[in-house]
Parts: C-alpha cells; structure tokens; sequence
C-alpha cells in the first residue's frame, strides 16, 4: 500500500542506523550494494514525548447548524491532536500555517487589551531570549568539555602534585624551577614512573610502565564511554551530524535530543576523546549544542508545540555548536546555513548569528585554554605568500580529494560490514579493541601520543626563534636549535619529526576509518585536520629546504632571494587540513571562512579557497557528490531527500505513486459519508499507514481531503470517553453538515474539524523533476494523484526516495514495492 512510511509497531532503532525486523519491502538497494531503510524502527522509548489521549466530541441529529457548535481546531486544539507519532515526518505547510494562525491571532488580540499587547511584545522576543540561553548552555558545556578533556588527556602520562586536577600545562604555570627550553617540565609534574619508582631516570622499566599505564588509561576511558552510551543513551554515539541534517529535513527521532542523550553525550564525548581514540569533539559539539537547543524550546510555547518552528531553533543551535567547536561564530552560521539546514529563513539567519556570538563569547569568557583563544591550534601568519604557491596548495588541494573519496568508501565498507556481520552484536569489545590497537602504536610517536589538537597546534605552528619544538630545531647560521629565521636548515631532529610525521600520517589515516562509527561520541573534523596537516607540513618543509638549496629554480627564482624566510611550513598545514577536511565532509564556504577566523588573517584566503575548491573538485569526481554526512545518511537509510542532487529523468507522477500496477493492492481511501466508526475502526487495525484521503464516495472518487492515523485514533477514544451514544454502529461522518439517519439511531461522529480539506495534489502526468522539487522545496509528507479531479493514488516521501533509487539503479527488480 501507498501510506505505509514506517510501521507503527516493532520498531528497534540502534545508533548509527534505523533498522527494521519487519519484512523486506522496507528496503530499497541502492547502486553500491547498500540498502535504503525505510522501516525506520527503535526500542529506545521517546524522551520528552508529551501525549495525552483526547480527541473531538461528536455531533448528532439532523439539520442543526454544525459550524457554529462545532468546536473551533486551530483555537482550541485537543492535546495530541496536530502531533506526531516517533520515527515519522512533520507536515512543514501544516506547520507553517499553524505558526500563522498563531500570530494573527496574538496580534488581533494585542489591539484589545494592554495584556495580551505585552503578550504579544514577549512573544516577538522570545526568540531572542531563547538564543541566548542557548549560547550560554553551548559556550559553558564547550568550556567545561574542553577542560575535563585536557586534563584527562594528560592523567593517562602522569599526575600534578600540587593537585591532581591540574593539566600539565597548568600545573607547571606557576613553577620556579623550569627553564624557557624545557618549560613543560616540572618537578611538580611527575609521570607515573616518577611517581611509583621515586627515581627520575629509571631507563627501560619506567618507560614500561608507563607505556602500561597510558594504555590502561586508555582502555578504561573508552570502557566507561561504550558502556554509558550503550546502558543508558544509545543515540549519543557517532558524531550526530548525520542524524541533525535528518532532523532539521523534518524527520522526528524523539529521544535524539533528549536530556539524557545531552547528559551521556557530554560526558562520554570526554572519555572518548580523553581514551586517544582518532576522533575529535568538534562534530559531537553540535549535537550537544542542538540538545541544548531542544530542551530549551520546552520553555517556550510557540516553540514546543510547533516542529517547523523547533528546527529553526536547532538550526541555531547547529551554528552555535561549530561556533564553540572552531571560535568561528561567522564560520558556524555558514556551516548551518550550508551544510544541515533544511530550511534557514532570514530571521533563523540573524538569531543563528547571536547565538553563535553569545556561544563564543561565554567560552571566551571560561577560557579554558588559559590563552585567551577559543581554540588549542590557534595560529597566526605574519609572511606573505607568493602566486608561485598556488601550484603546491593546489597539490594539496587534490590531495585533500583524493583522501576523501578513499576515506569516505573505505568507512562506508566497514560501516556496512559492522552492520551486515557479527561485528555489529560486539560494540563494546571492537571499541576496546581499537583503543588498544590505537595506544599500542600511538604511545611510541611523541606526536600520536598528544592529543590531536595539540598536534594541530604544533603542525600549524610558525617556527619563531624561541620555539623550542622539534619541527623547529633548525641550524641556523651552523648553530642547531635557533628556532626560525634565515637559512633554515633543516637539522637532525627536523628530519627525525619528519620521519615520526610520516608514520603519524600513516596511523591516523589508516585506524580513523575503523574509529569512526563506533557506539562511542566521535568527531571526524579533527582527526582529517590531522591528517590534511601532516601532509601540509611535510610538503612545507621540503618547499622550504628546496628554496634554501636551489633558489636559482624557476619556482623561485625572482621572489625567493637566497637567505630570505620565503616559506612558511606551517600555512601549508593549515591549507592541507582545509583541503582533507574539505575533501571528506565537501564543505567550501563555511570551511575557508572556518579556516580564516582560526588564522586571524584576510590574506591567506585564496590558498584555502584554491585548495577548498579542488578538494571538492577532486572528491566529486572520484566518489561522487556526497560527503561523509551524506554517505552515511544513505548507509543507514535516513528518509533525507537531498537538495545537491538533480533529478534529471524524464518520468511522471504516475510512475511513483501507488498503486501503479494492476497487482497492486488498491488505495485505501475513506468515503466522506458511508461508513460506521466500526468500519474505520477496523481499517485503522488492519492497516498501519500513517493517513488516509478522503473521498466523496468510493464511486466517484472524488477527493474531499486527507486525515492523520494519529488523529483518528485520539478523536475517536476521545469520543468514546467523553460523548454520550457513541457506539460502533454510529456514522462516521466527514462532511459539513451531517447526513439524515433513521429514527433511533446512534448519534454520528463528525470528524470534520481534524480533516485537512487542502491536501497538496497533483496530476498523474506532472513531470516527476516537479514533483521532487515540491517535496524538496514545501517539505511534503504525501501528495495525492488525481485524473480530472478523481483519486488515483498518492506519492509519498518513501517513494520519491524509492523511485530515485530505482533510477540509479536501473533495474526495477531492484525496489520491492510488493
């Protein structure tokens, strides 16, 4: 049948996919041997899910004037009526008309009474005060993840002993007995040698030991991350962005951005990232930032009972959560704007932005990096570049692409393994596996061993003369360890950092494509960072010895005088992590602009947009137009209709809609005037679509309208509650006026009030690109076919997406429509 987007019953929603144990006509394959789930199913109860059964009181005898007893909808709406069922899609143009309804009559109401005139005030502000709350709650559980995060990170090498809830970094601050070279270390900071062994030095056994005990910590922050996630919040695993884009597109996953999920995924977010795993928290922040929005809404009427309105507000949200991920307030805006925004109005644009301002300037105020910066790697570039460059940071560019298409199928692949094997059933124990896998080879590399931001730091780094960083031990003038300057030669330690670089490339782009995914927070943003910035800086510095041996090349000749500073390594790790990161996600505006509020610098722009743009380029070409978010939204069978793709068949209507075929079950639709409230009763339990049309008669099959399954099912217990003579045998009746009865019989039940008497219809021979883009552009859940004013049959959003895979395909066995 037509109607049936997701069963009402049977439902097990796992994190990372919607699966089904229902039969297989809720999949749809797709080109790549992938499926499409439609089923859509979950065994985590709703969170915030407020229903109360009620519904309309009937309305009996003959001739009486209906419209004026008849209880007004929009005024005086019953509680669950309007609403929607878990795991369903919200009807964006019933929604929109609601939220007008709303403010015509707040502002008929305002010019009665000073009251409702300051009603009407609060209500105008109340956006704006919701923003603000939200940036508060973004910006302070930012700061507060990024402080627990740091200090967890440095409890796995040693502890402070003037506090253990010092970081490295905090506890030597206030030390005496440090020099500027080796400012890291302290006495008040000891390893976990130094602390067991009381010796200083103790060679094999302490380095032993404490490459037993980062591992140790390791595994038990991960432990205690997989198991949070999977006892008490299963949808804070992943980064989440997949599953906003699916929200903010109109789709309803109820317990997503529920106060537990919010509270599991703050605190797990830190134990993974803290475990070392190859992941960052800078995509889990905008899932925390968008619950932080969703629980807010409840303060607000016109935002808790409306979902158009409620995805404004996440849209916000989303901006605020890149604003305190990067300190790019202006980047977050884009990023909602251009890459998990469905719909973004003007007004979601200005309250995106003060959100996003308030987010960082509360994290700024936390300060928790003690550096007065909203991020770790915060950088600035004082050497101009040259056209001449172009050439490299495009190099980069391509390979930005080229990762990213690789990256992108080889973790789809062991996504849909993990869900098609045994793998799947063992989240706990691949969890652990990888974690130790991951500190096993990352413990002996100085440069795995930090966190990944910091080594985002140290590769965008811009080697002065009081560095005292490996990257910068150069030989300056045939002195070794003058930091930067002229004639930098590269020393000894510089090309011992580029081999463990090389090495760091290899392991973050290899045990990343196993991280992500797995039943714990995970971010995508950093560790792509990582890898695009290793490769940026590894091709600076050989561009930089280069020009220091041959300055008569061409590529320099002219502009790189012999024993000038031309070249700066550390721009080239900023436009290599712009590149990767942009090759995986396909970000390009809000990405350059992300990338400039991190530099400071209006001045390196082109080289991220040469580099952005042929990331994007290079990814397209080879893996095709979606990025990881999208891939993943495909892999687990989101009901997204994405907006990049055109459609480009010459198909109509009548090849989409159902029924199409002859053996086709036929449409079931409910005449205006025949039928008995045991009659619908019975349709309503032996079918479970979601809404059925409405007809004049089931001979002429002329449409009168279409009404909600949830709708139905509360009028009617409502009406069985609370009107008299209500009984299986009274008429349903959806018609204005209700029809003569004989004597003695039952009262009719006028159902008229929940009736949409404009359900969007169109003909069966619309082009089928017109009928994507209405869906795309109004956020349809149905439209009616009709022929010359008759019911054919109905399009769905299950079906468009059915019918564009059956066109990628190119076999219609492929699609099970039976």
């Amino acid at each position: 049948m037509i109607l049936d987007w997701w069963p009402m019953e049977g439902r097990h929603f796992r994190c990372g996919s919607l699966q089904s144990s229902t039969s297989d006509e809720d999949l749809v394959e797709v080109g790549d041997g992938g499926t499409l789930d439609f089923s859509l199913a979950g065994d985590v109860p709703p969170l915030d899910q407020e229903m109360a059964p009620a519904g309309f009181p009937s309305y009996a005898g003959n001739g009486f004037d209906e419209i004026g007893r008849m209880r007004d909808f929009l005024e005086e709406p019953l509680p669950g009526v309007g609403t929607y069922e878990d795991f369903n899609t919200i009807d964006w143009v019933r929604e929109k008309s609601r939220d007008r309804d709303r403010h015509r009559e707040i502002t008929n109401r305002s010019k009665e009474s000073t009251f409702a005139l300051i009603h009407s005030i609060s209500d105008a502000f109340s956006g704006w005060l919701l923003m603000l709350l939200i940036g508060l709650s973004a910006g302070a559980l930012a700061g507060l993840i990024d402080i627990s995060t740091r200090w967890l990170t440095d409890l796995k090498e040693g502890v402070c002993l003037n506090g253990f809830w010092y970081n490295h970094e905090h506890c030597c601050w206030n030390s005496r007995n440090i020099t500027f070279q080796d400012r890291d270390k302290c006495p008040e900071w000891q390893t976990w040698a130094e602390l067991l062994t009381r010796k200083k030095n103790g060679g094999a056994l302490a380095y032993s030991l404490n490459y037993f005990i980062y591992a140790a910590w390791a595994l038990l922050f991960s432990l205690l991350a997989v198991l949070l996630v999977r006892g008490f919040a299963p949808y804070a695993c992943g980064s989440g962005i997949p599953e906003i884009k699916t929200i903010l597109s109109g789709f309803i996953i109820r317990g997503y951005l529920g106060k537990w999920t919010l509270l599991v995924k703050t605190v797990t977010l830190v134990l993974a990232v803290a475990s070392g795993l190859s992941l960052g928290k800078e995509g889990p922040l905008v899932h925390v930032a968008c619950c932080c929005g969703n629980i807010l809404c409840h303060l607000f009427t016109k935002y808790r009972k409306n979902e158009a309105k409620r995805r404004e507000v996440l849209s916000a949200a989303a901006a605020a959560g890149v604003s305190v991920a990067f300190g790019a307030p202006i980047g977050g805006v884009l990023f909602s704007l251009e890459e998990v925004s469905y719909y973004f109005p003007l007004k979601t644009l200005w309250r995106s932005f003060f959100a996003a301002l308030v987010a960082a300037f509360t994290l700024r105020s936390i300060n928790p990096f003690g550096n007065s910066r909203l991020v770790l790697f915060y950088v600035e570039f004082h050497a101009p570049w040259h056209l001449l460059e172009l050439a490299p940071f495009v190099l980069l560019g391509v390979f930005g692409g080229l990762w990213g298409a690789a990256f992108i199928r080889a973790n789809i692949a062991w996504c849909r393994r993990r869900k098609t094997t045994w793998l799947g059933r063992y989240p706990v124990a691949e969890v652990l596996v990888v974690t130790a896998a991951t500190a096993v080879l990352a413990f002996p590399n100085q440069y795995t061993r930090m966190s990944t931001s910091e080594l985002i730091s140290e590769l965008f780094n811009d080697c002065g003369r009081l560095d005292s960083s490996q990257l910068c031990d150069y030989v300056r003038n045939g002195t070794p360890g003058e930091g930067g300057g002229p004639d930098r030669l590269a020393g000894p330690r510089v090309q011992s950092a580029m081999w463990q670089l090389a090495l760091a490339l290899a392991l973050k782009g290899v045990i990343t494509v196993f991280t992500f995914g797995m039943k714990v927070p995970s971010g995508l943003f950093i560790p792509s960072m990582a890898v695009g910035a290793i490769v940026g800086r590894l091709l600076g510095v050989g561009m930089e010895q280069l020009a220091l041996h041959h300055p008569d090349w061409v590529l320099f000749e002219g502009w790189c005088q012999p024993g000038a500073d031309c070249i700066t390594p550390g721009l080239y790790a900023m436009v290599g992590a712009a590149a990767c990161l942009g090759g995986v996600t396909r970000m390009t505006v809000s990405l350059v602009v992300i990338m400039f509020e991190l530099t400071g610098g209006l001045e390196y722009i082109v080289p991220l947009m040469a580099a952005t743009v042929t990331s994007k380029w290079v990814a397209d070409a080879a893996a095709g137009r979606q990025g990881i978010y999208d891939s993943h939204i495909r892999l687990n069978g989101y009901p997204f209709l994405e907006a990049k793709e055109e459609f480009t068949h010459k198909t109509l209507a009548a090849d989409a809609m159902r029924p199409r075929r002859p053996t086709d079950p036929p449409l079931t639709a409910l005449p205006q005037d025949a039928m008995t409230l045991g009659d619908v009763e019975g349709v309503l339990g032996s079918t479970g679509y979601s809404g059925y049309p409405v007809v004049l008669s089931r001979e002429s099959q002329r449409l009168v309208g279409f009404v909600l399954r949830r709708d139905l099912l509360i009028s009617i217990e409502n009406a069985r509650q609370t009107q008299e003579g209500i009984v299986t045998s009274s008429m349903v009746s959806f018609s204005d006026h209700s029809p003569p009865l004989p004597p003695n019989s039952p009262p009719i039940l006028n159902l008229r009030p929940i009736l949409d008497l404009s359900p969007f219809t169109v003909t069966d021979h619309t082009p089928m690109e017109i009928v994507v883009d209405i869906f795309r552009k109004l956020g349809l859940r149905q439209c009616l076919v009709t022929h010359n004013g008759k019911l054919l049959g109905i399009i769905t959003k299950k079906d468009v997406l059915k019918h564009i895979a059956q066109l990628a395909n190119q076999d219609p066995d492929s699609i099970l429509f039976n």
